[in-house]
């Protein structure tokens, strides 16, 4: 597996959304891909939750960061997160 890298925007909307850099990392490498935009790719990976985000309670949360494949590393371009 190639060396994944966030950018700093990527690592911020992971402050922001609820994210970690370890769920970012098993999304990239164990989620489903689609195209994205721009010629990127965006990773979906399901986790139990089972908590509180936000004032609610979610029994899921997906981790779906957007990333740039290079030739010798994956840049995550940013992370996305939902709960259910």
């Amino acid at each position: 597996m190639k060396r994944i890298r966030l950018t700093r925007h990527a690592r911020e909307q992971c402050a922001e959304r609820g994210a970690t850099e370890k769920e970012v990392s098993e999304a990239i490498e164990k989620g489903g891909r689609e195209n994205a935009r721009f010629g990127r790719q965006l990773c979906r990976c399901n986790f139990n939750f089972g908590r509180t985000w936000q004032g609610n309670t979610y029994a899921i949360k997906q981790v779906a960061p957007v990333i740039v494949e290079e030739s010798d590393e994956i840049v995550v371009v940013t992370v996305y997160t939902f709960y259910f």
